[in-house]
């Protein structure tokens, strides 16, 4: 049993003074790792605007005009919305602009992946644009920072996990040395060596699950995007409290970390049946409420009246499900139920 780590708040510390770069050190003369990647985007059909440094973390950066059709999203970000895409194709048509780059990693000859600019691109696509703007990245590895990044479009709850466990899986396959066929060929600016693979994410050998935070953000997106992933009817937002308090990044390598977390959404799951059970069995004794679920939920959280108290996730789900097991239908009355706040609304499937 994995032992339970209090957790704790950090607070962000404020800078003592300017950082980053001044404008002049903007831009610099290139190094030659960059100069390379300028002459493959050149070689591709593509127009270089100019190489620059970025002014906070001073990393190497390329603007430039790409072919349109050779930018692709990342394979592990969510879907986008063809509502979203349209109001955005029409707003660009209007205003006979556009004026916000896309984030591109170039992943092979004539091939780049963006891993935010996926509805900018379907609406130029929309309206039959030949080219894009875009950031070029030279460190292939920031394709999955974006994540961590993006506000483009803001998640619901089962958007965000299945893109954060998308996400796990193509970085599990490349530690795993699964990596896709197509690899980049150029060196990295940041390194100089050569381990891009066609998702646009470097291999990180033996990588573990708790080295990956920024970019997964929290454990229990990955417990609950493999839920969703396994059941489309799947609701996890009253689950999401408990499991922000119990779920924890795993010290294990990204594919084991994923079986293990398999045992959690696998646990999980049975619960909700049993949940989808009771909340099934109170609507038939007459009692209607939008939190019906969280009020059972509520009910069977065995941290409900520990304040700051945490126990092992499958502890965790254990108790949850015996206790769900032995629930008395006949104990709950409407004025229980009244008593009750509800969590937020289920997210939209």
């Amino acid at each position: 049993m994995a032992k339970a780590v209090k957790k704790t708040t950090r607070r962000r510390k404020t800078p003592s003074g300017p950082v980053g770069l001044t404008p002049r050190e903007v831009c610099t003369s290139p190094p030659k790792a960059v100069e390379e990647l300028c002459r493959e985007i050149q070689a591709d059909g593509a127009a270089v605007i100019a190489p620059y440094r970025d002014p906070l973390g001073g990393h190497w950066l390329v603007l430039a005009a790409l072919p349109l059709e050779q930018v692709q999203p990342t394979p592990y970000q969510r879907k986008v919305s063809d509502a979203h895409v349209k109001r955005l194709a029409d707003v660009i048509a209007r205003t006979g602009r556009f004026l916000d780059p896309v984030i591109a990693v170039r992943v092979g000859p004539k091939q780049y992946q963006t891993p935010n600019g996926g509805h900018r691109t379907g609406a130029l696509k929309l309206q039959g644009a030949r080219s894009v703007t875009a950031l070029v990245v030279t460190e292939p590895e920031v394709a999955r920072l974006i994540l961590a990044l993006n506000v483009e479009k803001a998640h619901n709850l089962r958007e965000k996990s299945l893109e954060v466990v998308r996400l796990a899986r193509e970085l599990a396959a490349l530690t795993a040395g699964a990596a896709p066929a197509a690899a980049r060929t150029g060196p990295t600016a940041a390194t100089g060596t050569r381990p891009t693979a066609a998702t646009g994410i470097a291999p990180a050998t033996a990588a573990c699950e708790d080295e990956f935070t920024l970019e997964f953000e929290e454990p229990a997106f990955l417990t609950l995007g493999l839920c969703y992933d396994a059941n489309g009817r799947f609701g996890g937002g009253a689950y999401h409290p408990i499991l922000k308090r119990v779920d924890e990044f795993l010290h294990q390598p990204l594919p084991k970390a994923l079986e293990t977390r398999q045992q959690y959404a696998d646990a999980l799951l049975e619960l909700d049946a049993l949940v989808t059970e009771l909340v099934a069995g109170l609507k038939q004794r007459g009692l209607e409420s939008p939190y019906l679920k969280s009020f059972v939920v509520a009910r069977l959280n065995p941290l409900r009246f520990r304040r700051g108290a945490t126990l092992p996730i499958e502890e965790t789900l254990k108790k949850m499900t015996d206790a769900a097991r032995k629930f008395k239908l006949d104990k709950i009355t409407t004025a229980d139920l009244a008593r009750t706040g509800g969590a937020p609304p289920e997210e939209p499937s």
